[in-house]
């Protein structure tokens, strides 16, 4: 089995144990602190030696004791074992050999000697684990160790030199090595152990820096991944300075803690305040690297805990408040959603069910540890993750340590399920919105001179072109397979929903070596947020190179619907341009029911059809389309064929080449060819049914009072509720503001609540005019007053706020 660099992390230690109680072990005595609820440091007995831990980390890769009677368990045992046997039986043990593996060699390539070692891994944890076929096997055992001795003797040694990518070299290999040693270490000749920990201090010597650029501090999910190494290191070899200095990492006491991973970061890689978490600088990753961080983090808060080296930072809470902060907006029961996973949306191997089962892992393995306050919340979220998704149970992509917290967690009666997280949630910081509701999410993958349009590189997401442009995601209880059945190699990359493209041919992205991003020149990019519940957001798209075309677009998120608008849509290039209403992925043999002002269409793949006027659609399974202004809508149903190998040929993570079919139901607009101001609005009813969709295409309960160059607004009468984004100075629906910004107000008899942000990032001030007379504030931020002797006026200090929301309400 040949998983992602990232998923194999994920899945063989940095996200896995069993229980606090199993991990704790007593050998020596030594004094630490632990965290409370409250954050306060309090002195502990700590107990733990070299020989505990070493014992500790073999349980974090095996799970230890478990009841092979038990269905779950047995399954995931015969998984490891079929794996294992399967590499045992296509494993060179020969004389004369030049690779493990014939589609490894040559192993002295990075990638290859890099997945070389995560078999060997593999191989290792099924000899330690009794439930499998090789367990305690001599034989085995004896092959490991000369497979060991071969790769680093071939490939892996300090005497090479870092070519290709970085990080086979520096984590993948590193951390493989490391984990086989641990459960290899009493068959281990003592000249062989030296020999590994001596490349270890080679390659990867200090968590804080890039060994083949010193002068780079590592950040993000890369110094943990590193720190998880210098610490498995530390114990191999007996060495109390490595140990500190992997726990040290995490706080990075060196440079003050400037890329500590236990601090908000307000630029580059890291957490941010408002729950986004950024990697490679610029990329929305909170799905993978954020997953693996925070992986990493839980793994090493367990090893150490109770010993000399146990994390003794207060500000760990950072970490705990990252997973409702960060981590539960994103997860939709139990699925990672694809907006923030980057060009991992490629890898056939590590779909959005299995980066979910990561994050849940970590945050299982994080309540090990954590304060009761945080621990209990985040076992009840977890619950109810896993108790909803049964499209693709976590016990299926669960190892043994990580199913055995599951399990622990499903069994406890005193464990309430949680409901689904909802809400309205702005990540200024990485330019993605969610909004969810009790059935379904909606995200919002923007972009902006901040935040890359994609990742591609080293061979993936090759056809990421539009995935920043707003493609908008729509997730449904009902159907968790949406973007994880198939969708990414199958679906037309031309017409990904909610973007407006120009329909120019484009060549594939990333085949280059290492990494690349694009970062479009617009500013305008995210929203505001009104009482956790509703909101705006807005992004300007301005084309790459090749291309002059130009459009505003706007969301606007209420209770049940999705307003959709776009406005300016211009281009001069002599090619068809298009808005994408729907795509949705109807499975291999899918015929849903599509309806159009209420007739239904055929179900023939390949019929295709204009509506001149259309007023709404529907659309079975999916929901309601209303469209506010008669729209010619255009409508297909097509069969499209694809390989993962053809978005994704990357050494480790590329796809396969067998033939990959789903039907697909496109909805689309047509702006024509070289449009000037065009527009467009719609309307998204997600799980509403045919009725209640024709229903609200006659009453309206949402009115478009603006769709321009200046400023797009809805007014929604029955919650008293008007908002606006403004593209520059201007009025709209009454309001009227001096510069773009995205305002929300509503009434609510004598008090007017109030929520305005700069999505732009331009302004140090702006002035926003009500439509009401203000008597006073009863309550606001810092940055909000009423303008002297204008009680109509607020004047918000936007400046510095990095396009997060203000707020005030007024009588």
């Amino acid at each position: 089995m040949n998983l992602s660099r990232r998923t194999l992390l994920a899945a063989t230690g940095a996200t896995a144990a069993i229980s606090a109680t199993t991990l704790a072990t007593s050998a020596g005595t030594a004094h630490a602190q632990s965290v409370d609820a409250a954050g306060e440091a309090s002195e502990v007995v700590a107990t733990v030696g070299f020989d505990a831990l070493l014992k500790r980390a073999e349980t974090l890769l095996t799970g230890g004791a478990f009841d092979p009677s038990d269905a779950d368990f047995a399954t995931a045992a015969a998984a490891l074992d079929a794996t294992a046997k399967g590499l045992w039986d296509t494993l060179d043990r020969s004389a004369g050999r030049t690779a493990l593996w014939p589609d490894l060699s040559p192993v002295t390539d990075p990638g290859n000697f890099g997945q070389s070692y995560t078999r060997l891994r593999t191989l290792a944890t099924a000899w330690a684990t009794p439930a499998t076929s090789l367990a305690g096997s001599a034989e085995v055992a004896d092959a490991l160790v000369a497979a060991l001795r071969f790769a680093h003797d071939t490939a892996y040694n300090p005497a090479k030199r870092e070519t290709g990518n970085w990080w086979f070299w520096e984590i993948g290999a590193p951390r493989a090595l490391m984990d086989c040693a641990v459960l290899l270490r009493d068959r281990l000749p003592a000249a062989d152990l030296a020999a590994y920990l001596a490349v270890v201090d080679r390659f990867c010597p200090d968590a804080d820096r890039r060994t083949n650029s010193p002068t780079f501090a590592e950040t993000g999910a890369n110094r943990t991944d590193k720190a998880v190494i210098v610490a498995l290191r530390g114990l191999l070899g007996q060495d109390a300075a490595k140990l500190a200095s992997a726990r040290d990492a995490l706080s990075d006491v060196r440079d003050s803690g400037r890329n500590s991973l236990f601090r908000y970061t307000s630029s580059g890689d890291g957490f941010y305040q408002d729950g986004s978490f950024v990697q490679h600088d610029v990329v929305a990753y909170t799905g993978t690297y954020g997953a693996v961080l925070l992986g990493g983090a839980a793994y090493l808060l367990s090893l150490l805990a109770d010993s000399e080296w146990a994390v003794a930072d207060p500000n760990v809470s950072v970490m705990y408040e990252a997973v409702e902060r960060s981590f539960a907006p994103v997860v939709f029961d139990g699925l990672m959603m694809d907006s923030v996973r980057g060009r991992a949306i490629s890898r056939e191997r590590a779909g959005d069910h299995r980066d979910g089962a990561a994050a849940v892992a970590a945050i299982l393995l994080l309540a090990t540890g954590a304060p009761a306050a945080y621990a209990d919340r985040w076992r009840e979220l977890v619950k109810g993750w896993l108790t909803r998704n049964r499209t693709t149970p976590f016990a299926a992509l669960a190892t043994l340590p990580q199913l055995a917290l599951a399990k622990a967690v499903l069994n406890d009666r005193n464990i309430h399920s949680g409901p689904r997280t909802t809400g309205h949630f702005v990540f200024a910081d990485m330019d993605r919105v969610v909004h969810r509701q009790t059935r379904w999410a909606c995200a919002l993958s923007l972009s902006s001179k901040r935040i890359s349009a994609y990742e591609a590189g080293n061979g993936e997401n090759l056809h990421g072109w539009y995935t920043g442009d707003g493609m908008t995601y729509l997730y449904d209880g009902d159907d968790l397979g949406q973007f994880n059945d198939g969708f990414w190699p199958t679906v037309d990359p031309y017409r990904l929903p909610g973007t407006t493209v120009d329909t120019r041919e484009r060549t594939d992205l990333g085949t280059a070596a290492g990494t690349s991003t694009y970062r479009p020149t617009n500013t305008v990019a995210g929203g505001a947020v009104l009482h956790d519940r509703y909101g705006a957001a807005a992004m300007e798209l301005i084309g790459p190179a090749g291309t002059t075309l130009r459009t505003k677009k706007s969301w606007f998120l209420l209770d049940n619907a999705v307003i959709a608008l776009g406005a300016g849509i211009s281009s001069s290039d002599g090619r068809r341009v298009e808005t994408i209403v729907e795509n949705r992925n109807l499975g291999p043999e899918g015929t849903q029911r599509l309806l159009v002002d209420g007739v239904r269409q055929p179900a023939e793949q390949g019929w295709t059809e204009e509506f001149g006027h259309a007023r709404w659609a529907h659309a079975d399974g999916v929901g309601g389309y209303v469209f506010p202004d008669p729209t010619a809508l255009h409508a297909l149903r097509e069969e499209r064929t694809g390989t993962w190998r053809a978005i994704n040929t990357g050494a480790d993570t590329g796809g396969g080449t067998d033939p990959v079919t789903r039907r697909y139901l496109t909805l689309w607009v047509d702006h024509g060819v070289s449009p000037a101001g065009a527009g467009y609005s719609y309307v998204l009813l997600p799980g509403a049914s045919a009725a209640a969709t024709a229903v609200w295409s006659h009453s309206r309960p949402v009115r478009i009072v603006a769709n321009d160059a200046t400023a797009q607004a809805v007014e929604a009468r029955r919650q008293g509720l008007t908002a606006v984004n403004f593209w520059g100075a201007g009025t709209a629906a009454g309001i009227t503001a001096s510069g773009p910004a995205s305002v929300l107000v509503q009434r609510r008899g004598q008090e007017l609540a109030v929520a305005v942000a700069d999505p732009s990032r331009t302004l140090t001030s702006l002035t926003v005019e009500l439509p009401f007379r203000v008597s006073r504030v009863v309550t606001a931020d810092d940055t909000v007053s009423l303008a002297p002797g204008r009680r109509s006026v607020l004047t918000v200090a936007v400046g510095g706020s990095r396009g997060h929301t203000h707020t005030a309400v007024l009588s």
